[in-house]
C-alpha cells in the first residue's frame, strides 16, 4: 500500500475510494429508507373534514373499512345519518 517514502501507491488509493464509495452509498440507502418510514399524514394528524356531518361519515366508512361492524350496520347507520327511514 506504502512505498518506502510513506506515499499511498495506485492499490491503496483504489481501496480507499471503494471504502469512501461504499460509505456514501449505504448513506444514500439509509436516507432513503428512513424518508420512505416516515407519516405520510402531517404531524397535527389528518386534515379536518369538511362539510356538516361528514366527519360522522368518515368515521363511519373507516369503522366498516377496519371490519368493526358489518354491512348491515353500516347500512343502516348511514341511513340514520342521511336522514332515512327511521330517523
Amino acid at each position: 500500500m506504502y512505498d518506502h517514502y510513506g506515499r499511498m501507491g495506485g492499490g491503496g488509493l483504489f481501496l480507499v475510494f471503494l471504502a469512501l464509495l461504499v460509505f456514501f452509498g449505504l448513506v444514500a440507502v439509509l436516507l432513503v429508507w428512513a424518508w420512505s418510514r416516515r407519516p405520510s399524514t402531517p404531524v397535527g394528524g389528518p386534515a379536518a373534514p369538511t362539510g356538516k356531518g361528514s366527519s360522522a361519515r368518515v368515521i363511519l366508512d373507516e369503522r366498516f373499512a377496519r371490519g368493526e361492524i358489518d354491512e348491515e350496520e353500516y347500512r343502516r347507520r348511514r341511513t340514520l345519518m342521511e336522514g332515512g327511514p327511521g330517523a
